[in-house]
C-alpha cells in the first residue's frame, strides 16, 4: 500500500510547482522532499519525476498519482470532519486568512463571539491579499479565507473552494471633508492613492476613472487602507473606499455616493472536503451574526 504522507509530498509539488516552495509548506527541508519523492518512485515502480535545467517536473504518471492523491486526502478530510461532529466541544486549531478592512471591521467582534462559545477551539488570523488566500486555503495553508470581490471581476476560481456570501458593502469616493469636490468627475485633476497594480480593487479603481472621463493621477500606491484613510484627512489625496473601511465616518474625510452605487462582495471559502467541519460551521455562524448589521 503506498504511503498517505509521501502522497500529499507529491500532491504539494502538483500544486505548488517547486521542491522549495513543498520544504516550506511541509516545514521539512527539500532535500527530505527529495528522499520521500524518490522512495515513492520505488513504490509504483515508475519515473515520476524528471529534470527540467534547475527543477523538476512531473511526468504524466506522476500527474496521475497526483490526481488519486488529491482523492485521497480529501476523504480522509471529510471523515475527520464526519468524527469532529460526534464530539460536543470544538477543540484543535483554525487557521483563517482575511484581509485588510474585514479584519479591522469585524474580526475582533467574530474572535471574541467564538472564544467565548468555544472557549477550547484555537483560531489563528493571518492577513492576505484575496487573490493569494484563495489559491492557499486550496492547497491547504488555511482552512478558511474572508475575500472580496469587486464589480465586474470574478475572483480567482480554485477547485474544490466552496464559496458563500457573507455581506456587501459600498463603494464610495472619499474625498477631504474641507474640500469642494461633489462628484467624481470633480477629482479628475487631483492626486489620488490606490492599492498597487494587479490587485482587483485597483483595476476596478481605474476602471471607475475612465468610465467617468479621466486617468486618474496616482501619485501614492499602498495595500494599507488606514494609509489612504490618512493621505485623504490630512488633504493630500482622494481615493475609494468600501464601506467596511468608513463604518463610523473617519474624522476629516467626506463620503460621495457613486453612479450606479457600486458594492463590493464579501464572501467566506473553504475546500469542500472540509466545509461541514464543525469549526468552519462555528466560524461562518459568527461571521454572519456580528456582520448582519455592520454594513449599511
Amino acid at each position: 500500500m503506498l504511503d498517505v504522507r509521501r502522497l500529499r509530498v507529491l500532491l504539494e509539488l502538483q500544486q505548488r510547482e517547486t521542491l522549495a516552495d513543498v520544504a516550506v509548506a511541509l516545514h521539512q527541508t527539500p532535500s527530505a522532499i527529495s528522499q520521500q519523492l524518490a522512495l515513492l518512485e520505488k513504490e509504483v515502480g515508475t519515473q515520476l519525476l524528471r529534470k527540467v535545467g534547475r527543477r523538476v517536473q512531473l511526468t504524466p504518471e506522476a500527474h496521475t498519482l497526483a490526481n488519486y492523491a488529491s482523492q485521497v486526502i480529501d476523504l480522509l478530510e471529510r471523515a475527520e470532519t464526519e468524527v469532529s461532529h460526534s464530539g460536543s466541544r470544538l477543540t484543535g486549531t483554525i487557521k483563517v486568512a482575511v484581509f485588510q478592512s474585514a479584519a479591522l471591521a469585524f474580526m475582533p467582534q467574530v474572535l471574541g463571539e467564538l472564544a467565548s462559545l468555544h472557549p477550547e477551539l484555537r483560531v489563528t488570523m493571518t492577513q492576505r491579499e484575496p487573490e493569494t488566500a484563495l489559491r492557499e486555503t486550496w492547497t491547504r495553508d488555511f482552512d478558511l479565507v474572508i475575500a472580496e470581490q469587486y464589480p465586474g471581476h470574478a475572483a480567482p476560481w480554485h477547485p474544490d473552494l466552496d464559496r458563500v456570501e457573507l455581506t456587501t458593502d459600498a463603494l464610495r469616493l472619499a474625498v477631504p471633508a474641507s474640500g469642494t469636490v461633489r462628484c467624481l468627475s470633480d477629482a479628475r485633476t487631483l492626486p489620488w492613492v490606490m492599492e498597487p497594480r494587479g490587485a482587483a480593487s485597483r483595476h476596478w479603481a481605474e476602471q471607475a476613472c475612465r468610465v467617468a472621463g479621466f486617468d486618474p493621477d496616482v501619485r501614492f500606491e499602498t495595500a494599507d487602507l488606514q494609509a489612504h484613510i490618512a493621505l485623504i484627512a490630512s488633504g493630500n489625496a482622494v481615493a475609494f473606499l468600501p464601506g467596511l473601511m468608513t463604518v463610523g465616518a473617519p474624522a476629516g474625510v467626506r463620503l460621495i455616493d457613486l453612479p450606479g452605487n457600486p458594492r463590493r462582495t464579501v464572501f467566506t471559502s473553504a475546500r469542500a472536503s472540509a466545509s461541514e467541519r464543525a469549526s468552519i460551521g462555528a466560524v461562518r455562524r459568527a461571521l454572519t451574526q456580528v456582520t448582519r448589521d455592520l454594513v449599511a
